[in-house]
């Protein structure tokens, strides 16, 4: 991987970073920019990025009144995807913004998905480029109550899992979105549940002390999300050596 690829990354809430991905990042020689738009950093001039990516955050799709910096994310990720054709990744949030951007929709889900659950590749998704080398099923981090209820016209769904039929899409080649966390480190849980909306997910889901239960089941799959999170960003960072 050349060093001189750059990569624009929206980030909604400080703790939600590309987590793992830097490390993936750092060994390419890729430099990351982080606009942390929760906190009021402006989105640059694109032109100088060779790819973009956008990651979660507690905040909906559709809260652009409470926090109007969404509907300028939308118009980035329009222009980034439609416009310069820049490979792009949506994780969480990013993923349902990515959809939006483009013409999907998204809305409240009708269970809430949070805890170490599987996610499946669809029929013939093996054969994409962005899905080399993954299992057919394999385990995610969830935490999310939103999702793509419909999609942008040209989009494919890669993997769905009972409670989620878009948990990954892609477009063309080179811009994915997934709806599930592999890119976790160490300190990931402990972090995310000091957000008050996701402590009250996960408390819903597992009670008092579902942080400790999710930590220990995170911890016995810390390795594989590691290495289901290594394809995934190979897969995709592949592609910028052809856009």
């Amino acid at each position: 991987m050349a060093a001189a690829f750059r990569i624009i990354v929206f980030q909604h809430i400080a703790c939600e970073h590309p987590g793992i991905f830097r490390e993936f990042m750092a060994a390419d020689g890729i430099r990351w920019d982080p606009v942390e738009l929760d906190e009021g950093e402006p989105i640059p001039d694109l032109a100088p990025y060779d790819a973009m990516i956008s990651m979660g955050g507690p905040m909906d799709v559709w809260q652009e009144t409470e926090f109007p910096w969404l509907a300028h994310e939308k118009e980035a990720i329009h222009e980034a995807v439609r416009v310069r054709k820049l490979p792009f990744l949506g994780v969480c949030l990013g993923h349902q913004l990515l959809a939006e951007a483009l013409g999907g929709a998204v809305g409240p889900a009708a269970t809430p998905e949070v805890g170490m659950l599987d996610v499946e590749l669809t029929a013939g998704a093996n054969e994409h480029p962005l899905m080399k080398e993954l299992p057919p099923k394999f385990k995610t981090l969830q935490w999310h109550g939103a999702e793509v209820k419909t999609l942008p016209d040209d989009a494919t769904v890669l993997m769905h899992s009972p409670l989620c039929q878009v948990q990954s899409f892609a477009l063309d080649e080179n811009s994915l979105g997934i709806q599930f966390h592999v890119e976790t480190v160490p300190q990931t849980i402990d972090e995310w549940n000091a957000v008050p909306e996701y402590e009250a997910a996960l408390s819903q889901t597992f009670g008092a002390g579902g942080a400790a239960e999710l930590k220990r089941n995170a911890q016995i799959y810390e390795d594989k999300l590691s290495s289901t999170a290594a394809i995934l960003y190979r897969n995709w960072a592949n592609m910028l050596l052809k856009a």
